[in-house]
């Protein structure tokens, strides 16, 4: 296993230091008193199954050019962000401060509670269903998952197929799960958060 590792660790606003900031305006403020209490893994890539490119996070941005490709008209009516993206080159992007809700989850339940977005933080990984996620993807991903889950009372990570079944189908069959869990233990280990950051149920296949 590679054990190189990203660091990163939550501000006071929501704002992960070591990720790249890009504020969406395509985000509204959690209840008060709301528990984050979920992450969700998502993939995504723009056009479907090409990577690289500004187009994701022009998408989140609300700047996406419609006309750059025929896949994008149908996009036209969306406003959508997540919290977090990270690329194939495991480069890690903010669009929406954790404390509040980005648009990234839709109609979806999780336990019988209703409605995602309220209570989970978003994480779109630059993939598809169709082929393996980079090594680098899995380090920043358990790296990011250790800061989230030491700064907010994180109980549960699953996917956006888990909270959407039949309607989404990502992070998708070629997602390690497992590969994500034994990192994330491993760099929570590293990290040393003792008993301030409890372990996470993650959904395993």
């Amino acid at each position: 296993m590679d054990t190189s590792s990203a660091q990163f660790q939550i501000d006071a606003a929501g704002w992960a230091v070591g990720a790249q900031h890009l504020p969406s305006p395509n985000f509204d403020a959690r209840a008060e008193g709301t528990e984050i209490a979920l992450l969700v893994i998502h993939n995504i890539s723009l056009p479907p199954s090409q990577f690289g490119g500004p187009y994701i996070a022009d998408l989140f941005l609300n700047k996406l050019d419609y006309d750059a490709d025929p896949y994008f008209d149908q996009l036209r009516p969306l406003r959508v962000s997540a919290h977090f993206l990270i690329r194939r080159d495991g480069t890690v992007l903010q669009f929406v401060s954790a404390h509040d809700r980005a648009w990234h989850a839709g109609v979806s339940s999780f336990c019988g509670q209703e409605r995602c977005n309220d209570f989970s933080i978003g994480i779109e990984l630059e993939g598809t269903d169709f082929a393996a996620f980079a090594d680098v993807q899995y380090t920043a991903l358990a790296a990011l998952t250790v800061a989230l889950n030491a700064a907010y009372p994180l109980k549960h990570v699953t996917g956006h197929e888990d909270i959407a079944p039949g309607r989404k189908t990502d992070p998708g069959p070629f997602f390690d799960w497992v590969e994500y869990q034994t990192r994330y233990r491993w760099q929570k280990k590293q990290a040393n958060t003792g008993e301030a950051a409890p372990d996470l149920a993650f959904r395993l296949m």
